[in-house]
């Protein structure tokens, strides 16, 4: 094939006339930038000027030399040194003496003449395998996933110039621990030692990014991370998010956190990748935070149109479920290469690589090679792929083009050997995410609004469990809880929690079966932790002298690092009931006819718990009178119940609308509609248990093709505008745009954990325990999408049951929060997380008498300072060495992940709430004793502080330093860890997350206290675990 031949300026100069240029507003992006225009430049350097910012294609880099030239030739004709941006003296310095314009022409043919860099090609083999979406973990896993890793850990042996990236660890995982052979395991860790098999992201899944919360990332990538550090020593340096349908501007803070060089997405709007790709602004260097500092930026690479498949490069065909063909065979995708057909795929693939290299700054380029559900015949794929690289690069020099198998540490090391300047992205995301003008992908942000609620009360479960369980073992193990189970439990849970953070999971996007799956996964794993808690709680309970009285003790445990005054319910089947504390002192409570069961009351008790400690409640039936109760703290409440009515017009005399009032507000119902009609903020007072206004729903069965929505209208002035949280950690701005079509739809924004609209006097917040979907469609309204039914779709959806006829009922939670800025600033975000980790129930039988009892008040509370949050205390379990060349040295010795667990190492993350800026007081840096924080776990021997995920030692992280437009922006904090550990004393700035390793001085030999049997069953019964609610019938 004939290289084609640059042409020459005049020819450029013409194509400037037809070219559109979309305007991008910035220099250009990694090249020399000519100066702007001004009343002494000649026509020709207007004209030239132009010609850089518009021409497309293959010749955008040679033009940029020839107008680089010829500004050099006017610096030299002025005196100057001649030396472009970069640092590099111009090549056509020597030539551009002559003067005049034929000086100019001089340079022109001597740059024109240079020959044209080829395209150096990084082709990057891969296998999307969705952790779930049509098929199941295990269906998957028989049908095509654990051949990948069996076929391609064969292939790569055979030849070293062979590469391949592995993503999500679940199927891995199961493939390592059940399936690999001693062999296979043996080759795994020899390509991962000459870098040709490389994992990416790490984590348990591809998590999305629109409707999960920022922990729950956390966990499922220290989930992975933990695993391949334990197991051989790596840690993930790169990422592949280039499915979750849009990107979050929390995803890469967490990447560079964990010490990732470079990050890849693919899905976000297309008309906005399409002037991307115009503009060459594919890649960036990407700031997430407006708060933390530029250390925490990432360079991100947005795949181009093709994202990552590589269409008619299949050559091993499509699986079969339930299982593969006996005989192996399988129809190809596409045909095998031979000598015949040798031309047509080596054009199609020049063609392809020439249309995308034009889209990007440098001559490299990121091809990715394989699709969904590739690679598990690995043979075929390289046996055809390897002669038509070899066929390419023998006639580079014709083509244009090289080609190379890489991994995303081969491409990205080139790149940023190139020392390109590159633009900053700010903390915008990308979100929504449409794929076409019809084809707004916004309703999975309530899709499966019942999984969404499960998953994350599966996480606040976990959350508490994780402090509670480490409690147990410091400072002293306790006596009769068999440690190995109990992490077991933790574990199971800690599973299912990451698996479910799929973008084929929490989003709904999924088959009902494997939505039944995710569901299974969760609840059995809340049982087990459910029953850790309830065996760690069996002994530590007070005994009561009166053997003889019925009922039960409920003990309350607050997983926050804070003291919370909350109101805590249980479903008891009696109305006459008294609740003493530990001392026996009469506690403020409230019965009333349960909501949910006729023949059951609500019991709600009034609680002040400190941090991360218990409270006990001894709740009997009583005898008495109704006046007897009173005396006791309990009263009986009247319920009214009002059904909905359709909404009417105002009569003569107005609404009729039914008042009720506390401190703050007054909320008046309309008994019109019998919906509420208007909140009045009536007080001043601070306090979260007074400014908070619950809202709990009941929505379902809805009737197909119906989506139900809470519509809030308010006198705020917003214009419009809302702010909705990126992943719980930070609030994102959303505009209301106008678009040509699908404007509701365009105009939806994921709110995982809060969202607020205001004016310049005052703002409504509103705070959700799991994700929706949230707009703001008109001037002071906010509108909440709470559930979806929905049997439209693709025909080929329709033949995989990829519908969402979701015929369940569900109970969203709403709180308000309603007040002045500044007010609410200080509430918002403990608020957010108050009502995410609700105080957990653990009922016992009050007659139930408990041995070694130790004093409830015993364990000291643990209390951070305001705008600090406990962002996790655990025990881990990993085996593997702090110290990474002894932990090296322990894996080349056989020292493996079947070692015995390090019950020694706790885990400890600490979170800045606040913005730079957010609040005068709470957005100031905070200090914190560790030793004097953790002195009710024990004596603190050591701290470590480690990366997000805890595989790296911060004072050896080194990431990559990418070159930008307007050099280093420090912003907010000085750096990504401000200030370093001072023994036990650390300083945490805005956003900032440390995450440490915790060493206790041991009492007693942990090993001393591991029981070989299982923890004896307590007798309890429960409604909701681990959700503030708890049961029991009368008999």
């Amino acid at each position: 094939m004939k290289q084609p031949r640059p042409p020459g300026l005049s020819q450029l100069l013409q194509r400037t006339d037809n070219t559109e240029f979309t305007g991008f507003t910035g220099p250009c992006p990694g090249s020399f930038q000519p100066p702007e225009p001004d009343g002494h430049t000649s026509v020709l350097e207007s004209r030239l000027r132009d010609l850089v910012l518009a021409v497309p294609g293959d010749y955008a880099a040679t033009v940029r030399t020839i107008v680089q030239g010829l500004w050099l030739t006017q610096a030299a004709r002025e005196g100057g040194e001649g030396e472009d941006h970069s640092g590099r003296r111009g090549d056509a310095q020597t030539e551009i003496q002559t003067g005049g314009h034929g000086r100019s022409l001089v340079v022109l043919r001597f740059l024109v003449a240079q020959p044209m860099e080829p395209i150096r090609v990084f082709m990057v083999p891969h296998s999307h395998m969705d952790v779930g979406w049509i098929y199941t973990v295990q269906e998957s896993l028989q049908a095509y996933a654990s051949n990948v890793y069996t076929s391609v850990v064969q292939e790569l042996m055979l030849q070293e110039h062979r590469c391949f990236i592995a993503v999500e660890q679940e199927y891995f995982r199961l493939w390592w621990d059940g399936i690999a052979s001693d062999r296979q395991k043996h080759q795994v860790r020899h390509l991962l030692a000459t870098r040709r098999l490389e994992f990416v992201i790490g984590g348990q899944v591809m998590h999305d990014e629109a409707v999960t919360h920022f922990d729950d990332q956390i966990l499922q990538l220290t989930e992975g991370h933990g695993f391949l550090y334990e197991t051989f020593g790596i840690r993930p340096q790169f990422s592949w998010q280039v499915d979750p349908f849009g990107a979050s501007a929390t995803t890469p803070t967490l990447f560079a956190l964990a010490g990732f060089h470079a990050h890849v997405i693919s899905r976000i709007d297309y008309d906005l990748k399409g002037a991307m790709q115009k503009n060459q602004g594919l890649q960036f260097v990407w700031r997430g935070s407006p708060s933390l500092a530029a250390k925490q930026e990432i360079f991100t690479h947005v795949l181009d149109q093709y994202s990552y498949c590589s269409e008619g490069f299949y050559w091993d065909g499509s699986a079969v479920f339930p299982e593969p063909p006996s005989n192996r065979l399988f129809q190809p995708k596409s045909a095998p290469i031979t000598w015949n057909n040798m031309k047509y795929y080596v054009d199609l693939l020049v063609d392809n690589v020439k249309e995308r290299a034009a889209w990007f700054q440098t001559s490299h380029l990121l091809w990715p090679w394989g699709c969904d559900k590739q690679f598990f015949n690995a043979s075929l794929q390289f046996e055809n792929m390897d002669p038509l690289l070899e066929f390419i690069n023998s006639n580079t020099p014709k083509l244009g083009i090289s080609v190379e198998y890489a991994t995303l540490a081969k491409y990205f090391g080139a790149l940023q050997a190139t020392n390109v300047t590159w633009h900053v992205r700010e903390h915008q995301d990308f979100l929504p995410y449409s794929s076409g003008p019809h084809q707004a992908w916004t309703g999975f942000y309530s899709s499966r609004s019942r999984l969404k609620g499960l998953a994350r009360r599966a996480s606040a479960l976990l959350y508490a469990g994780e402090s509670m369980f480490t409690r147990s073992v410091w400072p002293v193990p306790h006596q009769h809880l068999d440690l190995d189970w109990a992490l077991k439990q933790l574990q199971q849970l800690r599973w299912a929690v990451s698996e479910v953070q799929h973008h084929h999971a929490i989003t709904g996007t999924e088959t009902p079966k494997v939505r039944d799956m995710y569901v299974k996964n969760l609840r059995s794993g809340m049982q087990g932790v459910h029953k850790l808690m309830v065996s760690i709680v069996q002994d530590r309970t007070p005994a009561y002298s009166d053997s003889e009285a019925r009922g039960h003790v409920a003990v309350v445990y607050n997983p926050l690092a804070w003291t919370v005054t909350t109101l805590v319910t249980l479903t008891v089947g009696f109305s006459r009931v008294s609740v003493t504390d530990e001392s026996g002192q009469p506690v403020a409570a409230q019965i009333q006819e349960s909501k949910e069961r006729q023949t059951a009351y609500d019991l709600h008790v009034l609680t002040t718990i400190p941090g991360l400690s218990y409270r006990h409640y001894s709740i009997r039936r009583d005898q008495g009178t109704q006046k007897d109760t009173k005396q006791l703290g309990a009263s009986l409440a009247k319920t009214s119940n009002f059904a909905r009515k359709p909404e009417t017009q105002a009569g003569p005399g107005g609404r009729h609308l039914i008042s009720v009032e506390n401190d703050c507000y007054t909320v008046f119902l309309d008994a019109d509609t019998n919906l509420m009609h208007s909140i009045l903020e009536s007080g001043h007072g601070g306090e979260l248990l007074c400014r908070r206004i619950e809202q709990e729903y009941q929505v379902g069965p809805l009737e197909l093709n119906r989506e139900a929505v809470l519509r809030t209208s308010t006198s705020l002035h917003n214009q419009q505008i809302l702010y909705s949280d990126s992943n719980g950690f930070q609030m994102q701005r959303r505009v209301f745009r106008e678009h040509a079509t699908n404007n509701i739809a365009r105009n939806y924004y994921p709110m995982v954990q809060s969202a607020f609209i205001e004016d310049s006097q005052s703002r409504l917040v509103l705070l959700s325990e799991q994700a929706h979907g949230i707009s703001s469609q008109g001037n002071g309204q906010v509108e909440v999408m709470l559930h979806r039914r929905l049997r439209n779709n693709f025909d080929w959806a329709l033949d995989y049951d990829l519908t969402l006829n979701d015929t369940s009922v569900v109970h969203p939670v709403l709180w308000l929060l309603l007040g002045p800025r500044p007010l609410t600033t200080g509430l918002c975000q403990r608020s957010g997380l108050a009502l995410q980790h609700r105080p957990v129930v653990l009922l016992r039988e009050l007659n139930a008498i408990a041995q070694n009892l130790p004093d409830p008040q015993q364990q000291e509370a643990v209390t951070l300072p305001p705008g600090l949050h406990l962002q996790i205390l655990s025990i881990p379990g990993w085996n593997y060495s702090s110290n990474h060349t002894e932990h090296l040295q322990n894996l080349e010795k056989g020292h493996g992940r079947k070692a015995k667990v390090d019950l020694r190492r706790v885990l400890l993350r600490l979170h800045h709430l606040h913005e730079v800026g957010e609040d005068q007081v709470l957005s100031q840096p905070v200090s914190v004793n560790l030793e004097v924080l953790l002195q009710g776990l024990g004596s603190v021997a050591a701290v470590e502080e480690r990366s997000l995920t805890g595989t790296w030692d911060v004072s050896t992280l080194r990431r990559w330093s990418w070159k930008t437009w307007g050099g280093p922006h420090n912003r907010g904090s000085s750096s990504s860890h401000s200030t370093s550990l001072q023994g036990t004393k650390v300083t945490i700035y805005p956003k900032e997350m440390r995450t440490f390793f915790i060493h206790f001085h041991s009492s007693e030999p942990l090993a001393d206290s591991v029981n070989s049997g299982q923890p004896q069953e307590p007798q309890e019964k429960e409604q909701d675990p681990g959700h503030g609610k708890a049961a029991w019938e009368d008999e």
